[in-house]
Order: C-alpha cells, then structure tokens, then sequence
C-alpha cells in the first residue's frame, strides 16, 4: 500500500464536501507530476486530504476506492476515485510540518505546488503522530 497527499481548496472542495458525498472523483488536476502521483495509484492506497489556500493543514485520510481513469475532454488526464476513511483528531498545519526536521524531505515541501504527491511511510507515520494517533 502506498501513501499520498492530496490538496484542495476548501472554499472549492472541503473535507465536510467529501465525508457529506461519502466519496468523488478526484479530477481536474492539470499537472504533469501529479498525472504520474494519479496513474501510480492503487485502489486501497491511503492519501491525506490537504487543504490549502487559507487552513494549510492536513485534515484527514482518504482511502483510494478504484484505478485512475481518463480526465478531461480529450482523456489526457487523470481521475481517482476516494472515498473518507476519517478525521484527523486535529489537524496538522503546514507550519507544523514545516517545523519538523525529520519531514524536511517531504514532498509538500520540496514541491510546494503540487497538488498530489506521495507521502514516504516513516513521513505518513509521523504526521499520523502529530495529529494524535
């Protein structure tokens, strides 16, 4: 099983929008890195659920539920199917992370803009840790 994280805007796409709709599509990501974060998904993959913008937090955990499939107009992107799995018991800012030297290697900080990245397992561990098991 692999590990991802995964951004949205709240205002656009919140946590409560997935955990009311019980599950979406993750579509509309238009970067080359995070087509390649999507395709490598597995269903029973776990990713964190990031908001960005304004929290800036990792809110909680999302479970992969189905292979990613053809996005987009012409099918050149990528969608994944998620479903929640739960909350975090609090969230975990960026600025936590940030402050924490032993997630100084992770993606959401190495490449600050993308939107989907994978999360190492010792990394996952950890910020699991931080939000209080």
């Amino acid at each position: 099983m692999a590990h991802w994280l995964m951004k949205s805007e709240p205002a656009s796409y919140s946590w409560d929008d997935l955990v009311r709709a019980g599950g979406t599509d993750w579509d509309g990501v238009r970067n080359n890195a995070a087509r390649l974060h999507l395709r490598a998904m597995q269903p029973g993959d776990l990713a964190f659920f990031y908001h960005s913008m304004a929290d800036k937090a990792v809110v909680g955990i999302m479970a992969i539920t189905g292979a990613g499939q053809p996005d987009g107009p012409d099918g050149a992107w990528v969608k994944v199917p998620v479903k929640p799995v739960r909350a975090l018991a609090r969230p975990v800012t960026l600025a936590a992370i940030k402050a924490e030297p032993k997630l100084a290697r992770m993606e959401l900080i190495r490449q600050s803009r993308l939107s989907v990245a994978p999360v190492r397992d010792a990394e996952w561990a950890l910020v699991l840790a931080m939000a209080g098991g």
